[in-house]
């Protein structure tokens, strides 16, 4: 059973978002590594190709944005008061809105381990980052502190 198949079945509506992936990722650097220069989104491979890089999740694995790790990333996660929010994937262009998501916890990804996952409220003032390194990096989670 897939993430959409287990949301489902807890009666949280899920929507897919063919082709938005490009633009929630672009959103999620504007708002996540927004305090990054290029040179410095580029020596922490936010965006190379090939390898172990380009992956939007580096902002926490070189400790360039304060965050959550582990279980204390998923405890945030589950205690999140969820609505609305993107889920999206580092290498798929399709997307998912998930809404009425308050039931939405970890346990509904335990499939999608093997993949770059994130999911971020529809404002983007919290994130979510499963890594398909997940046991030596992540998951994270972070809130932007409002100003």
């Amino acid at each position: 059973m897939n993430i959409i198949d287990r949301l489902k079945r807890k009666k949280i509506q899920v929507t897919e978002i063919p082709k938005w992936g490009p633009y929630l990722r672009k959103e999620w650097e504007n708002s996540f590594a927004n305090h990054l220069t290029k040179q410095e989104k580029a020596g922490i491979h936010l965006f190379d190709k090939g390898g172990s890089s380009g992956h939007l999740w580096h902002v926490f694995s070189y400790n360039t944005l304060e965050c959550l790790e582990g279980e204390k990333a998923e405890e945030a996660f589950n205690y999140e008061a969820k609505k609305e929010c993107f889920v999206f994937f580092q290498h798929e262009d399709d997307a998912l809105l998930v809404e009425n998501a308050l039931l939405f916890h970890t346990d509904d990804l335990f499939d999608e381990e093997d993949t770059d996952m994130y999911i971020v409220d529809k404002h983007f003032h919290w994130t979510f980052a499963v890594t398909h390194e997940t046991g030596l990096c992540g998951p994270y989670f972070t809130r932007i502190k409002e100003s």
